[in-house]
């Protein structure tokens, strides 16, 4: 399956959409409440956008959303509960897209990798992220 829910139970901590997934007409892989949308909007030969820009509206945001792409390269992406336990890992290559949801994450390279990261701002410098040592005895669930 192309796009893959990481979930524990009915928390969703990640969504996965391999490289290869190409739908054949426009779709929306997250909900409309996500603080990231991610879509695939496809487009015929000769189609356009019209110019357009978007009207200014406040929406607020509880904690940093992230969307990543790998661009080069092979990782391994680590998910983990609240407690710091691991949920799952999932195996991540080219054109490989991860929409980040909830819980926390890591990330082991097993080839030189890059990574776009898209994430709104503004960045908060050392205060932004809280890091911590995995918990348990490293057993994980396949998700």
């Amino acid at each position: 399956m192309a796009i893959h829910w990481i979930k524990d139970h009915d928390r969703v901590f990640a969504v996965h959409v391999s490289g290869d997934h190409l739908p054949g007409r426009t779709e929306f892989v997250t909900p409309d409440d996500y603080k990231q949308q991610l879509g695939y909007i496809v487009y015929p030969a000769g189609g356009q956008v019209l110019p357009h820009r978007h009207q200014p509206s406040e929406r607020t945001i509880v904690g940093t959303s992230e969307v990543l792409v790998v661009k080069k390269g092979r990782c391994v992406a680590d998910f983990y509960r609240d407690d710091n336990s691991l949920l799952c890992s999932r195996e991540m290559g080219p054109g490989d897209v991860l929409v980040l949801v909830a819980g926390g994450h890591g990330f082991r390279m097993l080839e030189d990798t890059v990574l776009v990261e898209i994430k709104q701002g503004p960045y908060l410098g050392l205060d932004d992220k809280q890091r911590f040592a995995p918990a348990g005895n490293g057993k994980s669930s396949k998700s």
